[in-house]
């Protein structure tokens, strides 16, 4: 594995469609991130459940991810599934969020996700975040879209675990699914650790980067 390090990260944008999307995809970089950067700004918009007990529920666990940093999150209310038809409200949501933001990342959906409303989100993202490296996270659940990531985050075990246990102390309305257990979470980190010679790991999909070796 060759690595490549982020440098100074002062602020970054977490963006999900649902509730419980960004946690999934990414918790265990968040308290990473967070614990490594006191004081880190983290702008966070998710495009449905305001004014629902998820809601709530997305307030207590991004507070849980996000030890010590400045949390600024946006919920909106667009209904769970529709997200195509609602094109123009995303767009517009989006150009608004970004214009408060300047994250040093930027975090959202992989666009190969097969639920329609995250496939939305990661199409539109970079056309507001155009100059941002954008890393795509993937959302466990029981359609068969896992990706071929092309970034790793190396996880301890510890860590690993904690992300699942926030994920099921902080959801409990998700807690009739029969996907969403400490063990089907710590699995698929497992696997990408796997896959980068680690205990654990989360994985982004990577569409586009400049590399700057030093030179003119």
């Amino acid at each position: 594995m060759i690595p490549l390090r982020a440098g100074t990260v002062t602020e970054v944008a977490v963006l999900g469609a649902h509730c419980d999307d960004i946690a999934i995809g990414m918790g265990a970089t968040l308290l990473t991130l967070a614990r490594a950067r006191p004081g880190l700004r983290v702008r966070a918009l998710v495009l449905s459940g305001a004014g629902t007990e998820r809601a709530e529920e997305e307030r207590r666990a991004l507070d849980a991810f996000c030890p010590g940093a400045e949390l600024d999150l946006t919920i909106l209310d667009l209904p769970d599934g529709r997200a195509p038809a609602h094109w123009d409200r995303i767009k517009n949501a989006l150009a608004a969020f970004r214009a408060g933001a300047r994250p040093d990342l930027v975090f959202a959906p992989q666009r190969g996700d097969a639920h329609q409303d995250h496939r939305v989100l990661a199409e539109l993202v970079p056309t507001e975040f155009r100059d941002h490296l954008v890393l795509g996270f993937e959302i466990l659940k029981w359609e068969a879209d896992t990706p071929a990531p092309t970034v790793f985050h190396p996880l301890t075990p510890e860590l690993a675990a904690e992300k699942a246990q926030l994920l099921l102390k902080h959801y409990p309305s998700q807690a009739h699914r029969d996907w969403f257990d400490e063990q089907a979470f710590t699995g698929l980190t497992r696997m990408r650790g796997v896959q980068c010679h680690a205990a654990h790991a989360e994985a982004f999909v990577l569409d586009k980067a400049v590399i700057d070796f030093g030179g003119s």
